[in-house]
């Protein structure tokens, strides 16, 4: 058995690390045989609240037509109490051999969870005394944003000038988790072993900070119009040209999609009342126009549904790094139709 650890509080950055975690322990093995994946709706129990009861039968479950099985356990931050994490410590004590484990402490999604709980000293213990890798995806402040933000370009197939760095670091501010989308953006529109210049980041890094999607998409999907949603689609993502283009445009769409769903859960029940007020938090200058959408489709939907477009996001994060047989534009068609049927239910 191997036991993975996985901490942060920024969605992208963990769905980056269960993707490269799940790809390394899943190898060429076959995934609908091997890999299960368990997350809070799944722990629900009948009193509205959480146990690890199926997370733990899963990982003591015997494999079947493989060697091992890879269980992924997220929004485990939910067993923060000893009455609930309890069992978690158990199960590590006497693991299963064929089984490889990977638990994600990160916030819960369904009700919205404003701080997440801090990691339990005893299931740390267990974990350490177990073996576990623990991987931190948080890239900190200051000196240790930029050394995290040195290390991601870094293990990159691409060369990154010094110039690149810096627009690079201009372009992400506090939001760490817009360098993956970026990242893959420029891999897939310049290819492994490339230099990248500030030219190249201006031109494949999608919008400033604090910017949106083109203004017609997003109005289509707020509206719920899942045909005009899916028709202004095709003229972002360039359906007829070469793989790598539609992979970075994809990347690019869904590094600002993500971005706009993130600011309107930040704004939910944060008390705010005006434009300008959405502006200071979201941390967007000039314009106040982007906030007031931002603050208007925040309202509209509501937790629940915010709650529901992260979770779609993500998935359709993983996807585009290759857990569906998928081309990028299909994966986004799917995306953007779930995104505008939530704006259109009631």
């Amino acid at each position: 058995m191997s036991l993975h650890l996985i901490l942060g509080d920024d969605p992208v950055l963990i769905s980056e690390a269960v993707t490269h975690t799940v790809d390394d322990l899943v190898g060429e093995g076959d995934r609908g045989l091997m890999l299960e994946i368990l997350s809070e709706g799944e722990y629900k129990n009948d009193d509205g609240g959480y146990d690890p009861l199926r997370l733990i039968d899963a990982a003591r479950t015997p494999p079947f037509l493989t060697d091992k099985r890879v269980v992924v356990g997220r929004h485990v931050s939910r067993f923060s109490r000893k009455d609930d994490y309890g069992p978690l410590v158990a199960m590590l004590t006497d693991p299963m051999d064929t089984t490889d484990l990977v638990l994600v402490w990160e916030k819960g999604i369904e009700p919205k969870v404003d701080k997440m709980p801090a990691l339990p000293k005893a299931l740390k213990e267990a974990i350490e005394v177990a073996g576990g890798i623990v991987v931190k995806t948080a890239a900190g402040r200051g000196k240790e944003a930029g050394v995290w933000l040195r290390d991601q370009l870094g293990a990159s197939d691409l060369d990154f000038d010094h110039d690149a760095v810096a627009a690079i670091e201009d372009l992400i501010g506090d939001e760490s988790g817009r360098l993956i989308g970026i990242l893959r953006t420029l891999e897939g529109a310049l290819g492994a072993g490339a230099t990248v210049t500030a030219a190249g980041v201006a031109t494949y890094g999608g919008t400033e900070k604090g910017g949106t999607v083109p203004w017609a998409l997003d109005d289509a999907i707020d509206k719920g119009d899942v045909p005009a949603s899916l028709e202004l689609l095709t003229r972002l993502i360039p359906y007829e040209s070469a793989p790598a283009d539609r992979n970075g445009a994809a990347f690019r769409l869904m590094a600002t999609l993500h971005r706009r769903y993130s600011n309107m859960l930040r704004l939910d029940g944060a008390g705010v009342g005006s434009d300008k007020q959405a502006a200071e938090l979201l941390g967007m200058k000039g314009s106040t126009f982007p906030a007031k959408k931002a603050l208007s489709q925040s309202r509209k939907l509501g937790t629940e549904k915010l709650s529901r477009a992260i979770e779609l996001l993500a998935n359709a994060d993983m996807q585009l790094r290759g857990t569906v047989d998928w081309p990028p534009e299909l994966v986004m068609e799917v995306l953007v139709a779930r995104l505008a049927t939530l704006s259109a239910r009631r």
